[in-house]
């Protein structure tokens, strides 16, 4: 066809899934051809003869092979479709907030503390990797029952609920949480509030949250590591939980006692700059997903998000509200770049988060 080098213009196929639309109604652009060459499209502008190709990957076969690594197996997602090339985008995108140095947010529901994923919550926070978490008040109770020795049991999504409550055991889906861990959870609160009284009558939740790591002696507690390497956990709704519960009846034995949440506001508002790069990793939705987008809007916006959840944009909630609809409000920037992974997190991210953590080490980036 006769295209000058110097005329063409290579875009990576990402872009075709997302922008193609808008750059179909450019003006001066002519209709989509294609190469002979089938791995590439084009479209041509006509008054300066110049070319946009775009490279199209192509499918490839998943196949076995021994000692596979996460690393390996996330490389291969990225050819094998659907939500498996998503989460291998958004691999790519982590991997640009570390190596631009991002201040970044790691938010979560208590749902995950409740699973497995809690160890590894608080192995990232001792490999500082994330700069802020931000959850809700079920997460914390949890990880403080985990750190008095409970244990939580596997059931079934399908278990005889009635049973179960007459045994005292509570399902959180396929999990169980039994009554005893709860009275031994607020014994250790009434303990620890007395100590952090005698300190403080007048505390922000995060400030809270801290003194309390100080206290726990389990490392693989989310509060423990989080208060030992300096990292602020927010929890805007602190209130709703036996743990919110318990600083009521706390209060109304000391009522000089009070938990300021709107301190954080302005702790979490300060603590970020417009000049800095800022990127999240949202696990689920909810108050703890706008927490952080909001307070990234009030400072230019996000320059990366990765949001993984179950959740879809239909029913208008926060835990569906997609990346290009955080856009409309500027809570992540014009030029931003983001990926969403659908998929249960208990699965996705430790896919996610092993496999970047490989590449990390492999390009210096863990410290």
């Amino acid at each position: 066809m006769g295209i000058k080098k110097e005329k063409v213009i290579y875009i990576g196929y990402f872009c075709i899934i997302h922008n193609l639309p808008q750059i179909l109604k450019t003006p001066n652009l002519s209709s989509l051809h294609e190469f002979s060459n089938t791995n590439s499209i084009s479209l041509v502008h006509p008054s300066h003869n110049s070319y946009l190709i775009f490279k199209m990957k192509k499918v490839k076969d998943f196949l076995y092979k021994p000692s596979m690594t996460t690393e390996e197996m996330v490389d291969a997602f990225g050819n094998l479709g659907y939500q498996a090339i998503e989460l291998k985008e958004a691999q790519k995108v982590f991997l640009k907030m570390k190596r631009e140095n991002c201040k970044i947010f790691l938010t979560f529901t208590s749902n995950m503390v409740t699973s497995g994923l809690r160890g590894l919550f608080a192995q990232l926070c001792s490999m500082k990797i994330p700069n802020i978490l931000v959850t809700t008040s079920g997460s914390i109770e949890e990880d403080i029952m985990k750190s008095l020795g409970a244990s939580f049991e596997i059931s079934s999504f399908h278990a005889d609920d009635t049973a179960l409550h007459e045994k005292g055991e509570n399902r959180i889906g396929n999990l169980i949480i039994k009554t005893e861990a709860y009275m031994k959870f607020e014994d250790k609160m009434a303990e620890y509030l007395t100590l952090v009284y005698q300190k403080h009558k007048r505390i922000s939740a995060s400030e809270l949250l801290h003194e309390i790591g100080i206290l726990i002696s389990d490392e693989n507690s989310i509060l423990y590591q989080a208060a030992k390497n300096n990292i602020p956990i927010y929890c805007p709704g602190i209130a709703d939980s036996s743990f919110g519960f318990q600083l009521y009846m706390f209060q109304q034995k000391h009522s000089d006692f009070i938990v300021d949440t709107i301190q954080d506001m302005q702790r979490i508002t300060t603590d970020l700059s417009f000049d800095e790069k800022k990127g999240l990793i949202s696990l689920g939705g909810s108050i703890s997903k706008h927490y952080a987008v909001f307070a990234s809007l009030l400072s230019g916006g996000l320059d990366y998000a990765i949001y993984m959840t179950t959740s879809h944009a239909s029913s208008g909630s926060m835990s569906g509200a997609t990346t290009q609809e955080a856009k409309s409000w500027g809570k992540i920037k014009d030029d931003g770049q983001a990926a969403t992974v659908n998929g249960d997190v208990s699965i996705t991210f430790p896919l996610f988060i092993t496999s970047s953590l490989d590449k990390m080490g492999k390009e210096g980036l863990l410290k």
